[in-house]
């Protein structure tokens, strides 16, 4: 039950937040790794198994972990209930973060663009503002770092969604071209918003935000070619990737 086991996990199963996790000091990897973990189990929970019921339990079991008082033995529940404690990491967000799964347990659409929102909100809107409550935001910082963090989820599940539906699901309210395009831009309009509100993130705060480093060339490629998100071509050239985060980690801007 080490953060070393935890970043390991991250490593192999969510590589491009190993790599922000990286580039951000020291004292934040400690415990921005055992928070990626949770979120690593979590958001695969659903995929691991064929049978509704038993991804519910699956899910169920980490509701539990946050809720109980003590830590259960478990290389990822172990470190991320003392993550809790140290950081006073609010539950009720967690809880949310792990009931939106259940999505993506079922082959249901979203209800309407409304419910993607509140989807995106709860796991990488609620992910993000997570990790900067365990790195000492206060509550000022929180329509900053929801409004990256929603546009950074939205940029990853505009990449996921030829995977999704090859899964049988379906992701998107509208696959039109016009209404891919709009979601590119609403997504810009929130990193827009998370901007303007930056002076709320302290610099310490920061490192959280790493982790969307890619969204903005993701969604403006969205918005110059939507037909990308349905072909599989969303995806930034390596030296923009590298380039990017490195920028980002150095300034501590967004």
């Amino acid at each position: 039950m080490t953060v070393d086991a935890c970043a390991a996990l991250v490593e192999r199963g969510d590589p491009d937040r190993f790599l922000a996790v990286m580039a951000a000091p020291m004292a934040a990897r400690a415990r921005l790794f055992p928070l990626y973990a949770f979120n690593l189990e979590v958001a695969r929970a659903p995929w691991v198994t064929k049978e509704p019921m038993i991804a519910e339990m699956r899910l169920q079991w980490w509701r539990d972990v946050v809720a109980e008082p003590a830590p259960r033995a478990h290389e990822v529940a172990g470190p991320f209930h003392a993550l809790i404690g140290a950081a006073s990491l609010p539950v009720e967000v967690i809880d949310r973060l792990i009931a939106a799964r259940q999505w993506d347990i079922y082959r249901d659409a979203f209800a309407d663009e409304a419910a993607l929102d509140t989807y995106l909100d709860d796991t990488a809107g609620g992910l993000m503002w997570l990790a900067a409550r365990a790195l000492g935001a206060s509550d000022q910082a929180e329509v900053a770092v929801r409004s990256y963090g929603w546009a950074a989820g939205l940029a990853g599940f505009l990449r996921a969604v030829p995977e999704l539906e090859a899964r049988g699901r379906i992701p998107l309210v509208d696959g039109r071209a016009q209404a891919v395009r709009a979601l590119a831009a609403k997504g810009l309009m929130r990193l827009d918003r998370a901007r303007k509100a930056s002076a709320t993130v302290p610099r310490q705060c920061r490192p959280a935000l790493l982790a969307g480093w890619q969204a903005e060339g993701l969604l403006r490629q969205v918005l110059a070619d939507p037909s990308a998100v349905a072909e599989g071509r969303l995806q930034l050239s390596e030296f923009a990737r590298r380039g990017r985060l490195l920028w980002q980690s150095l300034t501590g801007l967004y």
